[in-house]
């Protein structure tokens, strides 16, 4: 199957994310997926760590997301007109996220982080915005940027066909160091129209802010008249009901929402205070628009999953299986002498083999990629099936049962880690 779908699509893959290439070998292709596990073309189950990447917090095909999908598609599968699903996904949002006063439905995380960004700088009259070493936004040629090595950098375009000019405005600096974001604001005065970052970076591995920095950022584009953007694609409706920024207590001004608030569809959404948001069009000067916004199978099924995590009992259950996986994972490496760092918050993690604490990108391209390649090998040849690269993030479910899966993989975490 692989080898048909490289005549017809570059690499054989819909997104590069699934290729092997970092950890060498094929992908396998899914023929259904349900509960905790994935199947592959044979047949061969696979307890899943991927979640087709995030949104799958309540396991595959859950029968309510599955039935309201099923309803809604009778009655038709697009409209372009407004629809009573799409107010009722945007008070879910408001509701759950205090910050979040107005919201405008996309259908991308890429969409939802490029209208922020454009609105932060229609809204501010300001061109230049500060991203982070190893925080994606999808892929938006403005912030397709390369780090330089130095605290303070003016990105270069880190692709193929976009334009230095489109990048000249980006300024990357390092995650967690709040001195480069003093001095970037001190050399670019009154230019910068905002900060965009993960609020917990799950792009370049998974590293947590240090305590106060969230704050800082939040204190230094108050006083200097610029916007502080959390893209919540990842980290929204997962880490808790009102996401990352529940967690830390910090309030952005805009804030970037996708994969779970679709329940497995293609959705985004970008939100933030009133007097933000109605700038945008049609109210506002600052256009965007998207013709299957809103779709009514991605608020059917992204409602559907919202309203199962609102009691909130599903993210206590996800911290208390994170927190055994990742105490059965840290013990099967120090009974074999393994150099193994995990990174987790709530049910996002991740593992690198390296012996010193991951806090930013630089600290995570320290980690043994070849030992991590032979880790995940070894770990789907037994039927568990991780991100096929060491910067990617892992996510559990409830699905995921604590007795069942969870302990099934430190089993197998114990058999592939004597192999290395």
């Amino acid at each position: 199957m692989f080898e048909e779908a490289t005549q017809y699509t570059p690499g054989g893959v819909n997104s590069p994310a699934r290729t092997f290439r970092a950890v060498g070998g094929t992908p396998f292709f899914v023929d259904r997926a349900e509960g905790a596990y994935v199947y592959d073309l044979d047949g061969n189950p696979y307890v899943d760590y991927v979640g087709t990447w995030g949104p799958a917090i309540l396991g595959h095909a859950h029968p309510k997301i599955v039935k309201a999908v099923q309803e809604k598609a009778a009655l038709g599968t697009s409209f372009g007109i407004p629809n009573p699903l799409e107010v009722t996904m945007a008070k879910r949002v408001c509701e759950a996220v205090p910050s979040v006063e107005k919201v405008r439905m996309v259908n991308s995380g890429t969409e939802a982080t490029m209208s922020a960004i454009r609105l932060a700088r229609g809204y501010t009259n300001r061109d230049k915005i500060i991203k982070f070493e190893g925080c994606y936004h999808g892929h938006v040629d403005s912030l397709l940027v390369k780090a330089g090595s130095g605290a303070l950098t003016v990105g270069s375009p880190n692709s193929a066909g976009v334009p230095a000019a489109f990048t000249e405005h980006t300024v990357v600096l390092p995650f967690n160091d709040e001195e480069a974001v003093k001095q970037a604001f001190e050399t670019y005065k009154g230019e910068i129209a905002g900060i965009i970052l993960e609020p917990v970076p799950a792009n370049s591995g998974l590293y947590p802010p240090k305590p106060g920095y969230l704050d800082s950022l939040r204190e230094i584009t108050r006083r200097e008249g610029a916007l502080l953007i959390f893209d919540e694609v990842m980290t929204g409706f997962r880490l808790a009901w009102g996401g990352a920024q529940e967690v830390f207590g910090v309030s952005p001004d805009l804030s970037c929402f996708g994969k779970i608030i679709g329940g497995g569809l293609p959705v985004g959404a970008f939100g933030g205070r009133d007097d933000i948001m109605d700038q945008t069009s049609p109210t506002g000067p600052v256009y965007q628009a998207g013709t299957l916004s809103g779709n009514p199978l991605a608020m059917a099924a992204g409602i559907t999953a919202l309203e199962e995590l609102r009691s909130g009992e599903a993210y206590q259950q996800l911290e208390k299986s994170g927190a055994k996986l990742e105490e059965g994972i840290l013990d099967a490496a120090k009974q074999v002498g393994l150099p193994v760092q995990i990174n987790r918050l709530g049910s996002m993690f991740c593992l690198f083999f390296t012996d010193s604490p991951v806090r930013n990108f630089n600290d995570a391209t320290k980690s043994d990629r070849d030992r991590f390649a032979k880790f995940f090998h070894g770990m789907l040849d037994r039927g568990v099936y991780l991100a096929p690269s060491q910067f990617e993030t892992g996510f559990l479910s409830t699905a995921h049962k604590d007795d069942e899966e969870i302990e099934k993989t430190i089993r197998v975490v114990r058999e592939v880690f004597k192999e290395l």
